[in-house]
């Protein structure tokens, strides 16, 4: 069973999509074909709208949802890795790496598993930065990393969209 909802954000639009039990995707418009049904009260659906309404209002720094984002093993742990990356701080690709036990030249295939992340914002694919300390790709744009970051860093002069 697929079931989806959207939600508006400060940020813009966001789908977010589940496959019943758990949260599979939370994507930034715009977004290709959405299947299943449209399901604005699915509990799963709901609990992730609440979680991340009160995320951008300040209010909550963790996610306590059931995910299950599809990936190979390896992206699979790159995500896991992410989720461990607290909030208001950053890490380079580099140092994902280094904490999955990779060697830092593992930063490339680190960078291509975080811009297959499913599910923005809750696995905090925004978090990873270049090694200079620069905000690098990010599937939601530049502008929108920069807004996560400035949100979660409490920052007086954040402004999301």
């Amino acid at each position: 069973m697929s079931v989806w909802t959207t939600m508006t954000s400060p940020l813009g639009e966001l789908l977010l999509e589940s496959d019943g039990d758990h949260l599979t995707s939370v994507l930034f418009e715009p977004w290709e074909s959405v299947s299943g049904e449209r399901d604005d009260a699915h509990p799963v659906l709901a609990e992730a709208r609440a979680q991340l309404t009160a995320y951008f209002a300040g209010e909550r720094r963790d996610f306590d949802l059931p995910l299950r984002a599809e990936g190979t093993e390896f992206q699979r742990r790159v995500w896991a890795q992410l989720r461990q990356i607290p909030y208001g701080s950053t890490m380079s690709y580099g140092e994902v790496a280094g904490e999955l036990g990779l060697v830092p030249g593992a930063s490339r295939a680190i960078g291509l598993a975080n811009g297959r992340n499913p599910i923005s914002i809750i696995v905090p694919c925004h978090r990873v930065i270049g090694a200079d300390g620069s905000l690098t790709g990010y599937g939601g744009g530049i502008e929108r990393k920069r807004a996560l970051l400035s949100l979660e860093r409490d920052d007086e002069a954040a402004v999301l969209f």
